[in-house]
C-alpha cells in the first residue's frame, strides 16, 4: 500500500477530484468538500479520512490508529503506520468517507453529481485554455431596446 494505490483507489469514486492543498498534503474532494487526506512528504500520519462515529470509537483503540490532528471532533482519524489497517478495509472505510461527505453534500448538490458525466480531467487544475473559455466574440453585449426613442 502507497500513495499511487490511495490515488487510484480515491479517484475511483464518482466525482473525486485531487488537489494538493497545505504545500505537502494530496487531498481528495467531492464537491469541494474533502474525503481524505494523503502527505506527499514523510509525516507523523500518512492518510487521514472521515468514519462513522462507531467506527472512530473502535478504530483509534487499535496500534497505529490515532484521531486525526485538528479533525477528531468531526471523527474523523489518521493513520500513523502503512500496516495499520489491511488494504480490503482500508478501502472499505475510505469509500463509506467518501459516501459521507456526499450525504451531507446539499440535495441539488447531490443531484447534480448523480447526473453528471464523468470528466476525463480528474484534476482541479487550472489550465491556460480555462481564460479562452468565454472569447470576447462569443460574450453577451447589451442589445439596443425596442422602444425606438423617438423614431
Amino acid at each position: 500500500m502507497n500513495i499511487d494505490w490511495i490515488r487510484d483507489l480515491c479517484l475511483s469514486f464518482p466525482n473525486t477530484t485531487e488537489q494538493i492543498q497545505w504545500s505537502d498534503d494530496l487531498v481528495f474532494k467531492v464537491a469541494g468538500k474533502i474525503h481524505a487526506i494523503t502527505v506527499l512528504r514523510p509525516a507523523k500520519v500518512w492518510l487521514c479520512f472521515k468514519v462513522s462515529s462507531d467506527n472512530f470509537a473502535e478504530l483509534i483503540e487499535r496500534p497505529g490508529v490515532i484521531p486525526a490532528p485538528y479533525l477528531a471532533r468531526a471523527k474523523w482519524v489518521a493513520l500513523e503506520t502503512k500496516d495499520a489497517l489491511s488494504p480490503d478495509e482500508l478501502a472499505v472505510l475510505l469509500r463509506e468517507s467518501y459516501d459521507m461527505v456526499v450525504a451531507k453534500l446539499p440535495r441539488k448538490t447531490r443531484e447534480a453529481l448523480a447526473t453528471a458525466k464523468p470528466s476525463a480531467h480528474r484534476h482541479r487544475y487550472k489550465s491556460a485554455k480555462t481564460k479562452r473559455r468565454f472569447p470576447k466574440s462569443h460574450r453577451k453585449t447589451k442589445k439596443p431596446s425596442r422602444s425606438g426613442g423617438g423614431s
